[in-house]
């Protein structure tokens, strides 16, 4: 599918990062475009970017992906909206990060996590396939992460709920590739996996998991952080409460905007590879780089100094070296 006009293409997560940026792209090469999210007003701010042409439509649906029953909702209002019998492009790209430790974890966190992160890419391909089958070329993009083959963020943090939701959704889509040539041969499917990309994921995923801001977490809160930060080995006894919780928002602000890659050009990254056809889209140097260290040497993926490989080649030090100075804080 190397031209995207008049095509009607379906976006979760719509209203910030990546997805806006897929959804402006989108509406910028002529398709008409039906997004989602968790919050409206992000998708307003989204809409009013879009620059629509006559008779273009774009749409906007309230929507939490980890429901079936939001998912299906969103489908019929797709279809109503858009008087449609067919859709030609599937963007689950919606996610969340958190429930980091499985261990001594909060499990509420850690299922919502993978909720989110599988489960929106499960319900959204049950809710359209049958859509994209009837159109005349269709193409499913499922968002995965470095993190689908690389389970780490470095050696002192857990990160376990995001990555095994990030893995199910490579293997599914991998997978699917047979299934939709066996079954329907008119739809393909890809697995993007990012690296490191300028989005908002770190400052909104508190607010998906139901603990609002960073800025606004409660004194409870706050305290569990500092026992974390101080099992550690970082003396923050006498850091004052708001101090923390300035720390922890700074840290979502650099992770969006001192990323290698920002949202727009992953976009593009995503786009062309649609256009190309390629089942697997690395987006970004990172990405790609991480990809060969852990194909050339798996056996070490896990190893402490495997992190000295990525940061002395240039690569997430920002991001491993924040987790590192703040004891292994997940981002959510």
């Amino acid at each position: 599918m190397d031209n995207f006009d008049g095509k009607l293409a379906v976006v979760t997560g719509g209203g910030t990062g990546m997805g806006r940026e897929l959804v402006l792209q989108l509406i910028a090469a002529g398709a008409h475009v039906a997004m989602c999210d968790v919050s409206a007003e992000n998708m307003q701010e989204t809409a009013g970017l879009a620059k629509l042409g006559n008779d273009q439509r774009l749409s906007q649906h309230s929507c939490d992906v980890s429901s079936e029953a939001d998912m299906l909702r969103f489908r019929d209002e797709v279809v109503a909206q858009h008087n449609a019998k067919a859709v030609n492009l599937l963007f689950n790209n919606a996610g969340i990060g958190g429930g980091g430790e499985f261990v001594s974890g909060d499990r509420d966190d850690w299922e919502r996590t993978f909720a989110v992160c599988w489960y929106g890419v499960y319900y959204g391909c049950r809710a359209f396939m049958d859509l994209l089958v009837a159109a005349d070329e269709g193409h499913i993009v499922n968002t995965s992460s470095v993190n689908g083959f690389w389970a780490s963020i470095g050696p002192n943090v857990s990160h376990t709920a995001y990555c095994a939701a990030k893995f199910a959704v490579k293997g599914f889509t991998e997978a699917l590739i047979t299934d939709l040539r066996l079954n329907a041969p008119h739809v393909r499917a890809s697995v993007v996996m990012p690296g490191h990309i300028g989005t908002s994921i770190a400052l909104n995923s508190r607010k998906v998991l139901g603990k609002g801001s960073a800025l606004e977490m409660s004194a409870e809160q706050v305290e569990e952080l500092r026992q974390q930060l101080a099992g550690a080995g970082h003396p923050v006894d006498n850091v004052p409460d708001d101090h923390i919780r300035e720390m922890l928002h700074q840290r979502g602000i650099n992770f969006r905007d001192n990323a290698p890659t920002s949202a727009q050009t992953a976009a593009e990254i995503i786009l062309t590879g649609v256009r190309q056809n390629r089942w697997r889209i690395l987006v970004g140097d990172d990405a790609h780089h991480l990809d060969q260290l852990v194909r050339d040497d798996p056996e070490s993926a896990y190893e402490p100094d495997f992190v000295n490989r990525i940061t002395d080649a240039g690569h997430f030090e920002s991001l491993i070296s924040s987790v590192d100075e703040e004891g292994g804080i997940p981002a959510s």
